[in-house]
């Protein structure tokens, strides 16, 4: 009984060991699993500075008629205009208009009668997208921009351009020439419009179209004449080779240079 005694109060000692060992080691697990966090590096924060989906560009307004587009537009930028028009001593809006388009230059330069009677270069634009070289629009497809004497045909308030007139290209002119040459398919569907990309058109931003088409509203298509030049013809010679070009683009260009000498260009 003394002897049996003694092996189960070892047995009793010895399990207590083993338990206490058990405890200790978990323990240390628990204390080192709290303590992990501390060395474990945080998230970086975002910085505030990058993009969000509110800071992205918004698309301009889509208009469904030219109305509409005058009552958004319209307020702002007769306000504008007026100021700059008697800057020049020129009433808003003008009775009539020349706008003259230079392809090198890639400039649109804005023209209008003083109380005196003389011209003046009321507004440029910078034309921010064009296509093609020096020289005329002789068939679709040839991503040229249109050399000659013009109208705004009409006003187009919805164009994934954003918005934008029609030129009247191609003219009585452009017509007879490819007759006579038995040229067909002349292209279509010139505009001056907002955006920066073009073939064939104009493109001049959307902030400046907008201006541009109140502008040509108020003072009415009917009396603004668009004169699309290959550059300033009254001081610098035209990059083409007439040897290359049709016959009659000299006796064009002679045309268009005694016109934009009228003009303080």
């Amino acid at each position: 009984m003394i002897v049996s005694g003694r092996i189960t109060i070892d047995r009793i000692a010895s399990y207590s060991s083993c338990l206490i060992a058990l405890l200790l080691i978990l323990c240390l697990s628990f204390a080192q699993a709290q303590a992990a966090p501390e060395n474990v590096p945080k998230p970086v924060a975002k910085s505030a500075s990058a993009p969000t989906p509110t800071s992205a560009p918004q698309a301009p307004p889509i208009f469904q008629s030219t109305d509409r587009v005058l009552a958004y537009y319209g307020p702002a930028v007769r306000a504008k205009l007026k100021a700059l028009f008697a800057a020049q001593n020129i009433a808003y809006p003008p009775r009539a208009m020349t706008w003259i388009a230079l392809k090198e230059e890639k400039q649109l330069m804005l023209f209008a009668k003083n109380k005196t009677g003389a011209y003046k270069q009321v507004l440029s634009y910078p034309i921010i997208g064009t296509s093609g070289v020096a020289g005329p629009k002789l068939k679709e497809g040839d991503k040229q921009v249109p050399e000659g004497f013009y109208k705004i045909a009409g006003f187009r308030p919805n164009l994934v351009a954003h918005i934008g007139m029609d030129v009247s290209y191609p003219n009585a002119a452009d017509k007879a020439h490819a007759q006579a040459e038995k040229r067909r398919n002349l292209g279509c569907d010139i505009l001056i419009h907002g955006s920066k990309w073009s073939t064939g058109c104009l493109a001049m931003g959307n902030e400046p179209i907008e201006e541009i088409f109140v502008l040509a509203e108020d003072v009415g298509a009917k009396n603004i004449s668009l004169i699309f030049a290959p550059c300033n013809l009254v001081h610098t010679a035209p990059a083409v080779d007439f040897k290359k070009q049709p016959v009659w683009l000299r006796d064009l260009y002679r045309e268009l240079r005694v016109e934009m000498a009228r003009y303080p260009i």
